[in-house]
């Protein structure tokens, strides 16, 4: 589905970015992956160490890709990052940690690959929000108001990449609950009462979003933009 095509995917060391990127490579594309803290060697893919909060080393990332292949087909934001609390208890460096990694990390690299790809008329990007970002959650307010951030972007994005002939897709999946690493130290029960939440009676796995985000990706979905995928299983919170 994607021979041919060159996606970078940030970070891509674990979790759902893992997954889709294992996914691309199976799929035929040249992988480029980005990580921070989980170093990974992987075949297919090609690793950076890159801070999406640092906005030079977010240049000179996007400078090397391009300098090495001429182009990008494929934009993944997956990267991102939890810390939890209370409003009133919130740490105001760690909301300020989520909002930087997960809302301007997000908007640091597409600054430079969406411009890229609008020139070649032509792309996908695919920003990963949360069914958070949807509903909001106690606790989460941080990351709730990044992940909403990342929707609001979607939908600009959409509209400003099209322009001039851009043919860029800029489209959102908003997962549910996703049994990964943020999960693990999650208590049984209540991964069960999230479970019991859903029509379907169980949490995603990292396929069932990587499967979304290739859809999106390929010529598949080369009709649809501007969406939100809500890939929750039909939770609501």
């Amino acid at each position: 589905m994607l021979e041919g095509k060159i996606a970078i995917i940030t970070g891509a060391s674990r979790g759902i970015g893992l997954e889709v990127a294992k996914l691309f490579v199976k799929e035929g594309a040249k992988v480029i992956g980005t990580y921070n803290h989980n170093e990974k060697n992987i075949d297919g893919i090609e690793f950076y160490k890159v801070d999406i909060t640092n906005r030079e080393e977010v240049k000179k990332f996007v400078d090397n890709v391009i300098n090495k292949y001429k182009k990008v087909d494929i934009l993944v934001n997956n990267a991102g990052i939890t810390s939890d609390s209370l409003t009133k208890k919130m740490n105001d460096d760690n909301f300020d940690k989520v909002i930087n990694t997960n809302l301007t990390g997000t908007y640091n690299i597409t600054k430079l690959v969406g411009p890229i790809m609008q020139d070649n008329h032509g792309g996908s990007i695919i920003n990963i929000s949360s069914i958070v970002g949807i509903y909001g959650n106690i606790g989460q307010i941080n990351y709730a108001a990044s992940k909403s951030g990342i929707i609001g972007m979607t939908h600009t994005w959409a509209k400003e990449f099209a322009l001039k002939d851009g043919n860029v897709r800029v489209n959102a999946v908003a997962p549910g609950y996703t049994m990964t690493e943020m999960l693990e130290t999650v208590p049984e029960e209540l991964l069960n009462k999230f479970k019991d939440m859903t029509l379907l009676k169980r949490l995603a796995e990292p396929k069932d979003i990587a499967n979304a985000v290739l859809f999106l990706a390929s010529d598949n979905a080369s009709y649809i933009t501007d969406e939100v995928l809500n890939v929750n299983g039909g939770m609501k919170l």
